[in-house]
């Protein structure tokens, strides 16, 4: 695993199909700050689980790109991912873990 360096730490959880992909995993910045007016279209991160109830960590990270915004209010975590992308990190697919993201 590769070393992180200069992340933000926030929360994540998956959302299901449709998803709005163009290659690789999809993530919706969840806030709004994330989404920043639309210019995080396109950005990828890097995240890694850090922690979340019953152990749901899964060693290793998943990249994913940044192709909506939560449309919810308010948003139920920092960064929403697409199923196949969280389980690459979580072992529980209904969990709401904390996560560490690089761009």
């Amino acid at each position: 695993m590769g070393l992180f360096v200069h992340g933000d730490v926030g929360t994540a959880a998956s959302y299901e199909p449709p998803y709005t992909l163009s290659s690789g995993e999809s993530v919706r910045g969840g806030e709004r700050r994330l989404w920043d007016n639309g210019a995080a279209c396109g950005r990828r991160y890097r995240l890694r689980c850090l922690s979340g109830s019953n152990r749901p960590c899964k060693d290793g990270t998943v990249d994913v790109t940044v192709v909506d915004y939560c449309r919810k209010s308010p948003c139920p975590s920092t960064i929403l991912l697409s199923t196949s992308a969280f389980s690459a990190i979580s072992k529980s697919p209904s969990a709401k873990i904390n996560a560490e993201y690089i761009q």
